[in-house]
């Protein structure tokens, strides 16, 4: 049930039974199992709660570091469960670097848990704050301060640390789902790390519904936090780019991108007048208006893909800033796309216009027209395990959720 198929001899050597296993540590802490979102206010986080062996292990994945999308995840153990003797399962705590020590779990209810340190002393450090700061510089960045000229960008990366600094002693966490898939999907959705300018890279889940594509903050900043619905793209409005040497120009690709804007405004229009016109009753059709949608999603984007090119050239128009500039140099489709930007503090958030890029099943981008910056999205190849949804209603819910609680 739990995959525990090696190392069960050892239990002879403590004198743990295996009804003591399934009791006290796999069925007890079961309901951890699986993909998490730990309050940590704007920034959030995932967490993989797994089952290795004979313990049940808490990894915070994180980023590889700015700008290398395509570099594997990171990951390091924020907390472990193990049975030392019959009596009851012994929770540790992970954080910092003087090993495990004594730490609690309480489990809130059945999606959501925390976690406690009660040897917050092991977190600390023999150079104090300064030598703290410089080890999480070079685990989170890979770099040092004076690496760093961009003065905004150190300002950032000093707030981060003193805030997330503070939640090295407690944290609550939610649970999270896989997006679930289809067959009509653009591509396989899930996660993705995508580049975020000067806030580094950031943790995205893409997921489809109907005519829509969106990509939902796993990780945060603080502009747009995490859980908040960072990209969203039009799926029954492609975009067909032209040749390369016009796209370089970038009042040319921004023309294209804002006349599809404009036809999408007066599509709401319309549609809207229309729900006006006919909002009697017993006027829908048979199927839920839910399924027609859906079903319409899946034509129109059928037919986009039958006529679209296998690939086609792509290069970044001139004056758009990229973190990366590694990226692929053809591309399958576009479509029109609108991407969340707001002040710090997720002030005066607006949706605005933008270019949905699929570069091939585990890339894509988006260009960003009003900031004139591109973000480049690569999929995170890790397979998670208790992390599907167990319906399509459960998964929407929980997107909601994670929404809500960042607003």
């Amino acid at each position: 049930e739990y995959g525990v198929c090696e190392n069960l001899r050892k239990l002879e050597i403590t004198g743990v039974s295996c009804r003591d296993v399934y009791a006290k540590l796999l069925h007890r802490y079961r309901h951890i199992l699986g993909l998490w979102q730990p309050d940590i206010g704007p920034y959030g986080g995932l967490l993989n709660v797994v089952v290795d062996g004979l313990f049940i292990i808490g990894w915070m994945y994180l980023p590889p570091h700015d700008p290398h999308v395509d570099d594997p995840m990171r990951f390091k153990p924020l907390f472990r469960i193990h049975l030392m003797e019959r009596k009851s399962a012994t929770v540790e705590c992970m954080y910092g670097h003087k090993g495990p020590h004594n730490g609690h779990i309480q489990i809130v209810k059945k999606d959501e848990f925390s976690t406690k340190c009660n040897q917050t002393d092991h977190h600390r450090m023999s150079g104090g704050r300064q030598e703290e700061f410089r080890t999480w510089l070079r685990e989170e960045w890979g770099r040092t301060l004076e690496d760093i000229f961009h003065e905004h960008m150190q300002e950032l990366i000093l707030m981060k640390f003193i805030y997330t600094s503070q939640y090295d002693n407690c944290l609550t966490y939610r649970r999270i789902y896989l997006p679930p898939s289809s067959p009509d999907d653009l591509i396989k959705p899930g996660l993705f790390k995508g580049t975020y300018g000067s806030h580094g890279l950031e943790i995205v889940m893409l997921s489809f519904h109907g005519k829509k594509a969106k990509g939902t903050k796993i990780t945060g900043d603080p502009n747009i936090p995490a859980g908040q619905q960072t990209v969203e793209i039009d799926l029954a409005h492609p975009l067909q780019l032209p040749d390369i040497e016009n796209l370089r120009d970038f009042s040319e690709l921004s023309r294209l991108v804002l006349e599809v804007q404009e036809q999408v405004r007066r599509e709401e229009q319309q549609q809207q007048q229309q729900e006006e016109e006919h909002c009697q009753p017993a006027a829908k059709p048979p199927g839920g208006e839910g399924a027609e949608g859906e079903e319409t999603a899946a034509g129109a984007e059928g037919t986009t893909q039958d006529k679209a090119p296998a690939s086609q050239p792509f290069v970044l128009p001139m004056g758009v800033i990229s973190r990366n500039e590694d990226y692929p140099r053809t591309c399958r489709i576009c479509f029109y796309g609108t991407g969340l930007i707001a002040g710090h503090g997720f002030t005066s958030p607006e949706r605005t216009p933008g270019l949905f890029v699929l570069f091939d099943d585990d890339r894509f981008g988006f260009i960003w027209l009003e900031l004139k910056s591109f973000s480049l999205y690569s999929r995170i190849k890790v397979s998670f395990q208790n992390a599907q949804a167990p319906s399509r209603e459960a998964f929407d819910e929980m997107l909601k959720n994670i929404q809500s609680l960042a607003t």
